[in-house]
């Protein structure tokens, strides 16, 4: 019935989609989707391979409490929708707000050098994404990018619990298959270096939250 209440859902997503159509259609605007990801040193990717004698096992490989290294990376990526590139930063600890916003100044600097004006940010609603630091930081670049040029940031969120929506997420899966390692542990550099590889990304130093 038209006076019943109805779900925001549908329109929010036609709004998204217009917007993602009306950006990619225009020369110095960028369509890009962010996520973290972790990436193990100890845990396998599932995997299937062919073998006539006996299937392949990966099995996820004991801690080593004298192994000083960690145990996983963590890293933000983005995805452009108009080539298809991934850009990686490793983080040193854990995804926080500080971090998301280094990460996005690095971003918005990258774009700027190829002369782009707008990136529509698509992501999810991580406390990260969410919180107060990071939504007054979009708020103040937008503003100078405003006042003295640079790229202002368009964000849309990507409804709760939905990771199909972002198309990173498969290349996660992929990258993870590819860069495993069957036979050792791969020392943090080499496992950071074997994902560089993998998306054809420069290797940077880590990204840290106490880094002013």
């Amino acid at each position: 019935m038209d006076y019943q209440s109805r779900s925001r859902v549908p329109a929010k997503k036609k709004w998204r989609d217009r917007l993602i159509r009306w950006a990619q259609a225009q020369p110095t605007w960028v369509v890009g989707y962010v996520d973290e990801v972790w990436w193990s040193r100890l845990a396998q990717p599932t995997m299937h391979a062919w073998s006539e004698e006996e299937a392949l096992h990966l099995l996820e490989r004991p801690p080593d409490k004298h192994d000083p290294e960690p145990k996983a990376l963590a890293c933000y990526g983005v995805v452009r929708t108009d080539t298809q590139r991934v850009w990686l930063r490793f983080v040193q600890d854990r995804p926080v707000s500080t971090l998301t916003t280094q990460f996005l100044a690095w971003t918005c600097a990258r774009l700027h050098a190829e002369g782009k004006t707008t990136w529509v940010l698509i992501w999810d609603n991580a406390s990260w994404h969410t919180s107060a630091a990071v939504r007054t930081w979009i708020r103040e670049h937008n503003q100078r990018a405003k006042r003295t040029g640079g790229v202002r940031l368009l964000v849309c969120r990507l409804p709760t619990k939905s990771p199909w929506l972002n198309p990173i997420e498969p290349r996660w899966l992929h990258g993870k298959r590819a860069v495993v390692e069957p036979t050792r542990k791969l020392t943090a550099r080499e496992l950071t270096q074997r994902i560089c590889d993998y998306y054809g990304c420069e290797q940077l130093p880590h990204l840290s939250k106490y880094v002013p």
